[in-house]
């Protein structure tokens, strides 16, 4: 049976860059990896995205965001995440479960009773063995994220880069509070730094970790 291991944090944390980073590492350690994201991550799944992060459906309430996102997850898990773990792999997810608990959750303010019980729903019980969460403060990750948007060709998804500061400061509270409920679970980089420099404080915890997960050991970076 593979592992799922998920990377979390506020817009423009570098979570993304460094999920692609560390599957090239793994791959090039031999393991078999599966890359994903959330939303999205099938074509379903993608069509959805779209709805979500179009920052001219701003009129989406709540609740019907919430139950996008569950149901996003229902195919994607069905589709991509399940069917990697039976063969063995090790799935690398952009945002999974934690991402609504933080963002529809905390941001949003909605029943975290409820988010639980749409989560355990939509996944069929599948659960990350650990989470990365990449921390950075807003105003950081913010910029970075509006950055890259300007710079990009593709679909401008800015809905929830338009979000109220205050919005994403309740998000990365909720992010910090579900690692410190989880510490066995969730390992917090300081993503403040240059690409470069998250990358060797992540593999530096992951070298010590992958082994307790049933993975051979990363070497450290020098």
């Amino acid at each position: 049976m593979g592992i799922l291991i998920t990377f979390e944090g506020v817009e423009g944390c570098g979570k993304t860059t460094q999920l692609r980073l560390m599957k090239e590492r793994l791959e090039a350690a031999g393991q078999r990896v599966t890359a994903t994201r959330e939303p999205g991550g099938c074509p379903i799944a993608d069509q959805m995205r779209a709805i979500l992060l179009d920052a001219s459906n701003s009129a989406i309430v709540p609740l019907a965001e919430l139950l996008l996102y569950a149901a996003a997850r229902a195919q994607h898990v069905r589709e991509v995440i399940a069917p990697a773990l039976e063969r063995g792999e090790t799935v690398l997810c952009d945002r999974f479960t934690d991402a609504t608990v933080a963002y529809q959750g905390h941001g949003r303010g909605l029943d975290l009773a409820t988010i639980g019980q749409l989560n355990l729903l939509a996944t069929g019980g599948v659960q990350p063995e650990m989470t990365v969460l990449i921390d950075c403060p807003v105003q950081v990750g913010l910029s970075r994220a509006l950055a890259r948007i300007e710079a990009s060709d593709g679909a401008r998804e800015e809905r929830f880069e338009l979000e109220s500061i205050r919005f994403h400061e309740r998000v990365r509270e909720g992010y910090l509070s579900l690692a410190a409920a989880a510490p066995s679970r969730f390992l917090v980089i300081d993503g403040s730094g240059d690409v470069a420099r998250t990358q060797q404080l992540l593999i530096a915890e992951l070298a010590a970790r992958m082994p307790a997960l049933g993975r051979p050991a990363l070497p450290a970076e020098r």
